[in-house]
């Protein structure tokens, strides 16, 4: 253990654009198994290659400047995941409606029959039933 670790020393190690790199040599992988096209297949080890130059790498900087350029084109990806992953949660107990004036997103309790509903954005007055 402590030869590795004397080893990685100095060395940037994993992040997420590494785990990202390896996932995507994951699916390649599995893709060129399943179709059979061998391009695809050797393809695959190409974000794996790269993923062990960035893991080994001494020049610490620009790997983590490499990693906040993805993290930043990841950003939009990931906050709509997160707010699809908590729109389905809630859709049990809670509706969704957009404000016909301004198309602002307003989430109401269900179960209230119909109710007059005043955006919070502009102060127009809709009726819906929940």
């Amino acid at each position: 253990m402590n030869r590795l670790k004397k080893f990685m020393t100095g060395r940037y190690g994993g992040d997420q654009l590494s785990l990202a790199l390896i996932l995507i040599s994951m699916v390649l992988t599995f893709i060129g198994s399943v179709t059979g096209i061998l391009v695809i297949s050797i393809l695959s080890y190409l974000p794996l290659i790269w993923c062990v130059f960035r893991i080994l790498s001494k020049n610490i900087r620009k790997r983590q400047l490499e990693n906040y350029r993805f993290a930043m084109l990841m950003s939009p990806v990931y906050s709509a995941l997160v707010r699809l992953i908590y729109r389905i949660r809630d859709s049990k107990t809670h509706k969704i409606y957009k404000c016909p004036q301004c198309k602002a997103k307003l989430r109401l309790p269900k179960g209230k029959g119909k109710i007059c509903i005043t955006c919070t954005l502009c102060k127009t007055e809709f009726v819906r039933k929940t």
